[in-house]
C-alpha cells in the first residue's frame, strides 16, 4: 500500500480527552484495514519501517502519536530514559513533543525547571505542595512547539490542544496531582520514588522551540534521536522527495484540507486526521490550504 490510515483509539480521562492516531502500545495498538499497526510491521518489515529502523525497533512501531485536549490541569509528571526504565524493569523510556493546535487563551504549560533544586528539595516541595514554584510555565497560543526530552518535569494545562509525538511507551510517573481524586474518591497514585529516579535537574534558560514559521515550506522543529519533526503550513503546491529517507514518513493534519498524490495515489488530509506513509515511498506531492506535521526516525 502506498499509505495507511488508523483507526483512532479515543480515550476518555479524569483531566480530558486523548486521541491515539497511530500506536503500536501492546494492548493498545491502532488497525487499518482489520490488522493492528504491528501486525502490519511484522508483515512488511523494512519496508514499512526502512531497513535500519527495523533492525533497531523490531516488530514495534517506534512512534505512538496523540492529539491531547485538556479540559482540566493534567497531573505534574516525569518519564525515564531508556537507560532508567530499563534499570526499574520497564522496556524503555520516553522522549516526547508537543505542536501546540487552537487552544483556549487561558491555555497554559509546565515544561522545564525554572529554578536549580537539589533532589532533597524536589522532595520537599512535592510534600508541601509547592513543586510548581520551581517550574518553567508558558502561556501558549497556536504554533508553540516544545520539545521534552526524557527527564525533563512537565504538565500540559487547561485549555491546551496539542498534537504528540513521543516514543513507543506508556511510562509516566506521577509526581503531583493537586489533590484530585478518582471516580471512586481516591487519591490518585503518585510515583514519588520512580520520578526521583528520572529527572534531570538541569535549568535552561527557555524551553519553547524557537523556528521562524513561513509558508509553503518545511521548517523543522525537533531532531533527536527518537524522531525528526517539521510542520509545513501549505496555500501553493508542494512536493515532497523522500527518495533517499530509509525511514516511514508520519504526517499529522493540523489545520486545514488536502489532497496528497503518495507516488501516483491520493487521498485526503484534513484537520485531526494521521497518515503513515510507508519507507518505500518516493514523494508526496500536497495540495490545498493545509497544514500538517511531518515525522520520522533516523537510525
Amino acid at each position: 500500500m502506498n499509505y495507511y490510515k488508523f483507526t483512532p483509539l479515543l480515550k476518555t480521562l479524569i483531566w480530558g480527552t486523548e486521541s491515539w492516531q497511530i500506536s503500536g502500545v501492546p494492548g493498545n495498538e491502532t488497525a487499518c484495514g482489520g490488522k493492528s499497526l504491528n501486525e502490519i510491521v511484522r508483515e512488511e518489515k523494512g519496508t514499512l519501517v526502512g531497513e535500519a529502523n527495523y533492525q533497531r525497533f523490531g516488530d514495534e512501531f517506534p512512534l505512538l502519536i496523540k492529539f491531547i485536549d485538556a479540559h482540566q490541569d493534567l497531573s505534574i509528571q516525569v518519564h525515564p530514559t531508556d537507560e532508567i526504565a530499563h534499570r526499574q524493569g520497564k522496556p524503555r523510556g520516553k522522549t516526547e513533543m508537543w505542536y501546540v493546535m487552537d487552544s483556549q487563551p487561558t491555555a497554559k504549560l509546565y515544561n522545564g525547571l525554572k529554578m536549580q533544586i537539589t533532589p532533597e528539595q524536589y522532595k520537599a516541595m512535592v510534600e508541601n505542595n509547592t513543586i510548581c514554584d520551581a517550574l518553567a510555565q508558558y502561556q501558549v497560543s497556536e504554533g508553540d512547539c516544545f520539545f521534552i526530552p526524557a527527564g525533563r518535569i512537565h504538565a500540559i494545562g487547561a485549555g491546551c490542544y496539542l498534537a504528540e509525538i513521543q516514543q513507543t511507551s506508556d511510562v509516566t510517573y506521577r509526581i503531583y496531582d493537586y489533590g484530585r481524586r478518582d471516580k471512586d474518591g481516591n487519591l490518585r497514585q503518585l510515583h514519588t520514588k520512580e520520578a526521583a529516579e528520572s529527572i534531570n535537574y538541569s535549568v535552561l534558560p527557555d524551553y519553547r522551540q524557537q523556528y521562524t514559521p513561513a509558508k509553503n515550506e518545511g521548517q523543522l522543529l525537533v531532531e533527536c534521536p527518537y524522531f525528526n519533526t517539521a510542520v509545513y503550513d501549505l496555500t501553493e503546491p508542494m512536493t515532497i522527495d523522500y527518495s533517499e529517507l530509509d525511514s516511514f514518513v508520519i504526517l499529522i493534519g493540523l489545520k486545514g484540507e488536502g489532497t496528497l498524490t503518495i507516488d501516483g495515489e491520493q487521498t485526503a488530509l484534513r484537520a485531526g486526521e494521521t497518515i503513515l506513509v510507508p519507507a518505500t515511498a518516493k514523494e508526496v506531492r500536497a495540495e490545498g490550504t493545509i497544514k500538517f506535521l511531518e515525522t520520522y526516525v533516523l537510525s
